[in-house]
């Protein structure tokens, strides 16, 4: 049972993820609230929860010099990445969006080789060429079915980039966290990262407020709730007790279940097409991934 609840962690994190495409995309279609307002609202109830878990399990003190650490984490890992994701996710689909969010372990890879120069194998630089493959193709497509379609033609070309650089921008923070989740709880390491990203995201939150449409059906409310509460707070929790098990290895494979959960509920709840190229790109991605994956093990053995 004590390995099971790990991966029963994981799986309700990423189950939250999932629906979490289609839920913060009714919010922002529907124009209660603009994407920055939305992020802004969010940072800033998760980070109350979590300031209010990190005071009563026990606070830890940071040194003076990984304060700088920090804040850049606060901006690749909050700021650049949940603006640049809601703002992309206002611009696109919740499906494409779940299916280039998968190319976050290869972005990984090359943020560790480029950051931490860490060898790249061949299998690897073939994963990555063919995930990015995919990808590229899923964003140029042209593919006919006006807003529920996948593709440039029906304008979420620029939605579907800013979800890729904030699936970068995540990349570069999982990187720069590498030290500090060594030093520290991981509690501490995002409640601090939250701190700093609620000011660089006040900016641009801030702007976008008087645009919120404070009368707002229920059904609404509830799902701003549910992102402020499930998707950040929540799910960042179920990941922390994941990490106290398992290998980063096998925490960063489970994000290959979101599409698949994120398309299921898409097309369950609002009627999205799926076409043949967003199989095809979605395959080519998986590919990527598995290569880029693999344990030096498993490719020893060929």
């Amino acid at each position: 049972m004590r390995n099971l609840l790990p991966h029963l962690a994981l799986l309700g994190a990423n189950l939250i993820y999932g629906i979490n495409y289609t839920i913060a995309k009714d919010v922002m279609t529907d124009g209660y609230v603009p994407p920055s307002a939305f992020i802004l609202m969010r940072v800033s109830g998760a980070l109350l929860l979590f300031w209010v878990v990190y005071f009563l399990t026990g606070r830890e003190k940071i040194e003076r010099k990984d304060f700088l650490r920090l804040f850049f984490c606060g901006v690749f890992g909050v700021a650049a990445n949940q603006l640049l994701f809601f703002n992309g996710l206002d611009h696109t689909t919740p499906i494409n969006a779940s299916i280039i969010m998968t190319t976050n372990p290869i972005l990984v890879l090359i943020a560790s080789a480029v950051l931490l120069r860490e060898r790249i194998r061949w299998v690897r630089i073939a994963g990555i060429i063919i995930g990015m493959g995919g990808a590229i193709s899923l964003m140029i497509a042209n593919l006919q079915g006006g807003q529920n379609g996948f593709g440039l033609g029906a304008s979420t070309f620029s939605g579907d980039l800013m979800v890729f650089c904030n699936a970068a921008s995540y990349g570069v923070y999982l990187v720069v966290a590498t030290p500090l989740m060594q030093k520290y709880k991981p509690l501490t390491v995002i409640t601090w990262v939250f701190t700093f990203g609620i000011f660089l995201v006040l900016p641009f939150g801030l702007r976008e407020v008087p645009q919120i449409q404070w009368e707002m059906p229920a059904y609404i409310v509830w799902e701003i709730v549910f992102v402020i509460v499930a998707t950040t707070f929540f799910a960042y929790l179920l990941n922390i007790l994941a990490l106290k098990a398992l290998s980063p290895s096998v925490v960063s494979s489970y994000i290959y279940l979101q599409p698949v959960l994120a398309t299921v509920f898409a097309i369950w709840l609002a009627n999205y097409k799926v076409g043949w190229m967003q199989v095809i790109c979605t395959l080519l991605i998986f590919v990527g991934v598995f290569l880029v994956s693999r344990p030096k093990a498993a490719r020893a053995k060929n």
